[in-house]
């Protein structure tokens, strides 16, 4: 098992910055690849940024240029720094983490984090 812990989220104005943390209870060097994802009300999740074990990053189009997602393996957290946030990126903001075992697939998720850009 797998717990993710996220903090840093909050109300924004457009045009500022957020950075936001997941904390994950193991080791991230035992995680395949972790991300961020966000689910705005009325739609669907999607992915925001991801991860992988490496240090490959990958980025929703939207975001690109705006966000990036960096690891601190010493302290087995994953950060997200928003930066130029638009009220569309208003969501709640969710750290995932994908393990693989002996090809099995195990998914986590943290709590969520609300993100409000508004003025």
């Amino acid at each position: 098992q797998v717990q993710l812990v996220e903090s840093g989220g909050g109300l924004v104005q457009p045009g500022g910055s957020l950075r936001l943390s997941c904390a994950a209870s193991a080791s991230i060097f035992s995680i395949n690849r972790m991300g961020w994802y966000r689910q705005a009300p009325g739609k669907q999740r999607e992915l925001v940024a991801h991860i992988t074990i490496d240090g490959s990053t990958n980025y929703e189009d939207s975001v690109k240029g705006r966000f990036t997602i960096s690891r601190d393996n010493a302290k087995n957290t994953v950060y997200l720094q928003m930066n130029s946030l638009k009220p569309e990126d208003t969501a709640v903001y969710y750290c995932n983490a994908l393990r693989v075992r002996q090809n099995y697939e195990y998914i986590y998720w943290g709590q969520g984090t609300q993100v409000t850009v508004s003025s």
